[in-house]
């Protein structure tokens, strides 16, 4: 719940946490000599030299199969940009250095069950028990004030005042 609550208190006070990531560090550089043949598709390409990198892993490409293409491997603790330059047969790593803030906004910006990757779904499932928590608070929380007629009193001003205050953020925030 800690983690839950430091990922949402991030993105709600964003100008307090420094602003902007932290730049890629060159990592290395070295020859790469592989083969497309006649592929034309940059997503297979980039598929294929983060594998041969042992980058596997969800990622974005952008960029020109003849001059550049720019591979972002989307790791939330420290994502690795691989730089493939066709025509000079080699790739550039570029490693981000691991800031709290950043890799909570990573975090918070995953989607859920959208890749083949198991390690990916870690976090949607996590969040998806943390729901199941709080409704499960929630909700027995009511059943108990209700159930005892001593807290129903207690229990109705809680719920007016979470009523209140949620209304209150709606309106500032």
């Amino acid at each position: 719940m800690a983690w839950y609550d430091g990922d949402e208190s991030h993105q709600s006070l964003r100008a307090l946490y420094g602003g902007e990531p932290p730049p890629f560090v060159p990592d290395r550089e070295e020859p790469y000599s592989r083969d497309f043949g006649d592929e034309t598709n940059k997503r297979k390409v980039a598929q294929q030299i983060l594998r041969d990198l042992d980058l596997d892993g969800r990622f974005r490409v952008n960029g020109n199969l003849d001059r550049r293409l720019a591979i972002i491997r989307l790791d939330p603790m420290s994502p690795t940009r691989v730089l493939y330059f066709p025509a000079e047969q080699r790739i550039e790593v570029a490693v981000q250095q691991l800031r709290t803030p950043n890799m909570l906004a990573r975090l918070h910006m995953r989607q859920g069950f959208r890749t083949e990757y198991v390690a990916d779904d870690g976090w949607a499932i996590t969040v998806d028990l943390v729901i199941a928590a709080m409704l499960f608070w929630v909700g027995s929380g009511l059943w108990l004030s209700w159930e005892l007629k001593v807290t129903r009193r207690f229990g109705a001003w809680a719920m007016l005042s979470g009523v209140a205050l949620f209304g209150l953020f709606l309106l500032t925030i």
